[in-house]
């Protein structure tokens, strides 16, 4: 065994966007709280490892959050015949030990500031604690944008975006839950979809 490797287990999850797929690892990628979405190769400055994920000419987007990384792929590949070649690839530069990202990461988007409106406070609060958790269990991110005269824009990242389901979700169970439990909500949009 090479002294200079670090051990990585890794394991894939699906989710709802039948195009994308969870690389789940057994480290922190990224610290808690932040996530990094690279929708193209221009966009991935930032992570060497985007970067050669992105030199696969099927791959279509690369995010990172937590301890995972979702790949978006085209929809003229499956799954199973590029899925062991992306997690070598991840499995490998991991275990090199080499930077996720290369940048100073940024602070969490939906952290509290003092200067929000009380019903701004609610929504943030409800998306941390009841829609957050769900989102990125699938793979992807999701983070308040703004509040004017009763709609609400969120942004969703990763799996959610181009997901056949993230139109459903936010209408069905997004948009719901925040009608429910912010007075004023009359509408959920969101960017990135």
């Amino acid at each position: 065994m090479n002294p200079t490797k670090r051990y990585i287990n890794l394991y894939t999850e699906a989710n709802p966007n039948p195009n994308s797929l969870k690389f789940v690892v057994n480290i922190m990628l990224v610290p808690d709280g932040t996530d990094y979405d690279f929708p193209t190769a221009a966009s991935a400055a930032a992570s060497p490892l985007a970067q050669q994920l992105f030199a696969l000419p099927y791959v279509e987007r690369v995010f990172f959050m937590s301890n995972f990384v979702t790949v978006t792929k085209s929809e003229q590949v499956d799954w199973e015949e590029v899925k062991e070649e992306l997690k070598r690839i991840i499995k490998s530069y991991l275990e090199e030990d080499r930077p996720v990202v290369t940048q100073p990461l940024q602070e969490a988007e939906n952290a509290y500031r003092e200067e929000d409106a009380e019903t701004v406070q609610l929504i943030k609060g409800a998306l941390e604690e009841y829609v957050r958790p769900a989102v990125e269990s699938d793979g992807g991110a999701i983070s308040f944008r703004s509040y004017h005269e009763g709609v609400v824009t969120v942004e969703l990242r990763g799996a959610c975006s181009g997901c056949p389901s993230s139109t459903m979700t936010l209408k069905s169970g997004i948009e719901n839950l925040l009608k429910q439990m912010v007075p004023g909500v009359k509408e959920v949009i969101a960017e990135g979809v």
